[in-house]
């Protein structure tokens, strides 16, 4: 790799046949050829035509990422590929959920830090909260970071979903 080379994040959506083994290509395609995917979602959105919508978010340099989306567009369910990354605007988010376990202070801290990255407590107990945390990944990241000297004691996180801005679909 070059100077030039720079290896950058892009969020990917994927149009496919909803149907079986359909995940386990487009997964097999990167474990495959030795790419990471840093996120991967994926649901139904349309039920009439059977298609679903898989979103990963992985890194590579420039070409790496034009190979990925050129092995993509091959996949017999793939329907269409976009790199929302570089394609325009779109808008991004994850979910988590946050367990925290504390008292006192400690516990008073993680509400007084939740209020602030608008976190809801989902689940209390004497002893611990589950926050459900909404936003850009770089959000969730901080916040987890702020909770680990609180009692940061389980994460689960959806991963990014992504959209185009604007009337066009991906």
């Amino acid at each position: 790799m070059t100077k030039h080379e720079e290896i950058a994040r892009h969020t990917i959506a994927v149009l496919v046949d909803n149907e079986a083994g359909v995940l386990a290509r487009v997964i097999g395609l990167f474990s495959g050829r030795g790419y990471n995917i840093e996120s991967l979602t994926v649901a139904e959105v349309d039920a009439a035509e059977q298609l679903s919508r898989i979103t990963i978010v992985t890194s590579g340099t420039r070409m790496i990422i034009e190979q990925i989306k050129n092995q993509l567009r091959r996949l017999v369910p793939v329907h269409k590929v976009s790199d929302l990354t570089i394609e325009g605007p779109h808008v991004s988010r994850e979910l988590a959920l946050v367990k925290v376990a504390g008292t006192g202070d400690k516990r008073v801290e993680s509400l007084r830090i939740a209020e602030i990255f608008r976190a809801r407590p989902v689940d209390a107990t004497n002893d611990s909260f589950v926050f459900e945390v909404v936003g850009a990944t770089d959000k969730v990241d901080a916040f987890i970071k702020l909770m680990e000297p609180l009692g940061l004691v389980d994460v689960s996180r959806t991963g990014a979903v992504a959209i185009a801005r604007g009337p066009n679909p991906i």
